[in-house]
C-alpha cells in the first residue's frame, strides 16, 4: 500500500535524498531515483548555467522522478526558478526563506512544492502557503539548522499535530529502523542527507567522505548561531569560530572568519582543516562508502524487517 509521499512524487519508496550543497549533483540524484527513492539536485552551490546542465544530465540518467532543492536566500533564485520551469522539473524542495514567495508560481507550472522547516510554527506557515508537503528537520541534521535546537523525534509529532500535509522527517536518520521510528511518530517519508554524502555517486570530495566514515560520536557541533546555525565537523576552522563565539564575537566578526567559499573548500575541494564541513550527527554511524542504490535498498529492506518485527511484538 502506497502512502501520500509515495503517491505525491510517484516513487517506489518514501526515501528522499536531501539536496545538499557540493554533494548532491545529477549523478547522486539519478542513482537514488533509479533505485526507487527520490533524488534531489542541490542547487545552492550552483550557478544558473551549471544547474541547467545538472538537470539535463539527470534527465538523461533516469526516467524516474527527481527534484531540485532551492535555498530561498540564493541570490539568483529567479534565474534558478526560470531554469527549473524551462527544463520541466516537476518537484522542488525549498528551504531557508518564506515559502509564500514562490510556491504558487511554481505550482502554476505543474510543479510540486515541498518546504523544509525546523518548528511546528513554521510548518503551519507552510500549509498556509499552499505547499504540497513539508519536511520537518531536527537539529541533528547537518548543514543549516533551526535555532530552536529541537530534536527530530520531538519535532515530528509536534509538526504532525500542527498540519495535515504529507510529512517527511529529516535529521539523524540513516537506517531502516530510524525510518520506521520516524513513521511511527507521524512521518510518511524520510529525507536523508549524511548517509548519501558517503556514497560513490556523491560529488563530495573523497577526503570528506572518508571524514564521515571515520567520525566518532561528538565530532560534530552546532556553530555560528549569530550568522545562521550550521552543524559542522570539529576542525581547525570550526575551533576558530568557537573561540570567537566564546569571546563574544559579533555576526560581522564571524562572517569575516567564514569568508567566501569556505564550504566549497572543505566539502568539494577536500580541505579537512580549513574547510566548512557540514554533516549530521548520524555521521558516526556511517562506516562505509557505498553506491547510492545499495543504500536505498538496504534502508528499505531493514525498514520492512523492522516493521514486521515490531508487528510480531
Amino acid at each position: 500500500m502506497r502512502n501520500r509521499v509515495q503517491e505525491l512524487f510517484g516513487i517506489e519508496y518514501p526515501i528522499i535524498q536531501a539536496g545538499m550543497i557540493w554533494c548532491s549533483g545529477w549523478e547522486l540524484a539519478g542513482a537514488v531515483s533509479n533505485a526507487g527513492g527520490l533524488g534531489i539536485i542541490g542547487s545552492g552551490s550552483m550557478y544558473p548555467d551549471i544547474l541547467r546542465e545538472e538537470i539535463r544530465k539527470c534527465k538523461a540518467a533516469t526516467s524516474k522522478p527527481f527534484g531540485v532543492n532551492i535555498p530561498l536566500l540564493y541570490p539568483d533564485i529567479d534565474k534558478h526558478i526560470q531554469i527549473i520551469v524551462e527544463e520541466g522539473v516537476k518537484i522542488v524542495f525549498t528551504s531557508a526563506g518564506n515559502p509564500k514567495t514562490w510556491t504558487k508560481i511554481l505550482q502554476e507550472q505543474g510543479i510540486k512544492v515541498v518546504h523544509v522547516v525546523s518548528s511546528s510554527k513554521f510548518a503551519k506557515k507552510v500549509e498556509d502557503a499552499g505547499c504540497d508537503a513539508v519536511v520537518c528537520e531536527g537539529f541533528e541534521a547537518g548543514g543549516h539548522n533551526g535555532r530552536e535546537e529541537t530534536t527530530t523525534f520531538v519535532l515530528i509529532p509536534q509538526v504532525r499535530a500542527a498540519t495535515n500535509l504529507p510529512l517527511i522527517a529529516a535529521g539523524g536518520i540513516a537506517t531502516g529502523k530510524g525510518m520506521l521510528a520516524a513513521m511511527v511518530l507521524g512521518a510518511e517519508g524520510v529525507q536523508i542527507g549524511t548517509r548519501f554524502v558517503a556514497s560513490v555517486e556523491s560529488s563530495g570530495h573523497t577526503n570528506f567522505k572518508n571524514c564521515i566514515v571515520n567520525s566518532q560520536e561528538g565530532d560534530t557541533i552546532l556553530s555560528m548561531k549569530k550568522v545562521m546555525p550550521v552543524r559542522l565537523v570539529k576542525n581547525d576552522f570550526q575551533k576558530r569560530i568557537q573561540e570567537a563565539e566564546d569571546k563574544g564575537a559579533t555576526k560581522e566578526d564571524l562572517e569575516q572568519i567564514l569568508g567566501r567559499a569556505r564550504a566549497k573548500k572543505g566539502m568539494f575541494e577536500g580541505d579537512m582543516n580549513e574547510g566548512e564541513l557540514e554533516i549530521g550527527q548520524i555521521a558516526s554511524f556511517v562506516k562505509e562508502i557505498k553506491p547510492a542504490g545499495d543504500i536505498v535498498r538496504e534502508i528499505w529492506v531493514e525498514f520492512s524487517a523492522a516493521r514486521k518485527a515490531v508487528g510480531e511484538l
